[in-house]
């Protein structure tokens, strides 16, 4: 990853340092509610997508899909984090429709604890709201020396296999595991070729998505951005699974682990499913597992880093400068922004300064 590369994707955006963003972003949800620890926590999550290179999820996401939605009173600001069915190593949440970032980090926290105790440890999560980047979570396990698995579903916006409707979410599976390196291994992607978000992100600045990621009603590709935003509202367009449309390049396959995604989150925790999901039902789980019920902790670590830069060390295909693992590029993207801060373009730049204005907030900067 150059920094050529970089700037030249990010020529239109203004550089906004992390904490000053952070910080702003904990006083957004503080000016509709949020309580300031909550807030805190959302924030955070929000920062550290920006920081691993993840602009879908990161301010991006701050004021339509929280901002706005706290404001009509779509989703609580005030977070209640009910426990109603608990076991030594499993527990089912109820989130009562308040801040999923909340919910999520409490929840993988109870499944670190309960992991701790007696090897593994799950939690499910029902009535929740989105929680951003589902790494952010199995990055907590990896941290504390375990491993760490999370998964979401969301609103309808991918079709099965020969269909055209779009009846589950991007549903993401999430990875991450402790290694000898300086970052953990952290697979953090959804079940669907593309999520909502990087179609979002087309649409903010005026490009087209590339043929063969989404399907219309008529069982053509789309390429306009904002058409499938407005069609995907309108259940007329649809994101494919991994492997993409049929079974000849493994679409089945993309299908089938985001169906099992939907029957983790939505089957064990006892929340909505498929078409019933509006975006403030949303389940969730969460698994912790302790490396040291197995084996030794630092020879885990050893091992998987040794796993990785074996991979990293493979031929590599002509004209290709190098193989990444996952989690390496995320880390790069850090090591590259550590000192630039998060890029905002000019879309953000406006919700920014306008949810600036309607909290009376004072004391900001941000060169715009």
């Amino acid at each position: 990853m150059s920094s050529s590369k970089d700037d030249a994707n990010y020529e239109d955006c203004v550089w906004v340092d992390f904490d000053l963003m952070e910080k702003f972003m904990v006083d957004v949800f503080k000016g509709v509610g949020v309580p300031e620890d909550d807030a805190k926590i959302s924030a955070n999550v929000l920062i550290t997508a920006d920081k691993r290179g993840i602009d879908s999820h990161g301010v991006q996401r701050l004021k339509p899909i929280y901002y706005d939605r706290i404001k009509s009173g779509m989703q609580k600001p005030v977070t209640e984090f009910e426990i109603i069915k608990e076991g030594p190593t499993t527990a089912v949440v109820d989130c009562h429709v308040g801040m999923g970032h909340v919910v999520a980090k409490k929840s993988m926290e109870l499944a670190i604890e309960k992991a701790k105790k007696f090897g593994m440890g799950m939690v499910a999560v029902r009535n929740s709201t989105h929680y951003g980047i589902a790494g952010y979570y199995p990055i907590m396990a990896a941290e504390a020396g375990l491993i760490g698995i999370a998964g979401t579903n969301a609103r309808p916006s991918v079709a099965p296999t020969f269909g055209v409707e779009n009846m589950m979410g991007t549903n993401p599976l999430t990875f991450a595991m402790p290694t000898d390196e300086d970052f953990p291994f952290v697979l953090d992607c959804a079940t669907s070729i593309i999520q909502r978000g990087k179609v979002e992100i087309a649409a903010r600045t005026g490009k087209k998505v590339p043929e063969g990621l989404v399907v219309g009603e008529d069982g053509n590709s789309m390429t306009d951005s904002n058409e499938i935003l407005e069609k995907m509202l309108q259940g007329k367009a649809s994101l494919l699974p991994l492997g993409g449309i049929g079974e000849d390049t493994g679409g089945h396959k993309g299908y089938g682990y985001c169906t099992v995604v939907e029957i983790l989150s939505a089957a064990l925790s006892g929340t909505a499913f498929l078409k019933g999901i509006t975006g403030v039902n949303l389940g969730h789980f969460f698994i912790a597992i302790d490396v040291s019920a197995f084996t030794d902790l630092d020879e885990f670590r050893k091992t998987t880093g040794d796993i990785l830069r074996t991979l990293r060390a493979s031929k590599k295909a002509p004209g290709q400068e190098r193989i990444y693992t996952a989690g390496e590029k995320e880390y790069l993207a850090w090591l590259e922004r550590k000192d630039k801060g998060v890029p905002v373009n000019k879309s953000i730049q406006k919700e920014i300064l306008q949810m600036t204005k309607e909290l009376d907030l004072k004391g900001y900067d941000f060169g715009f």
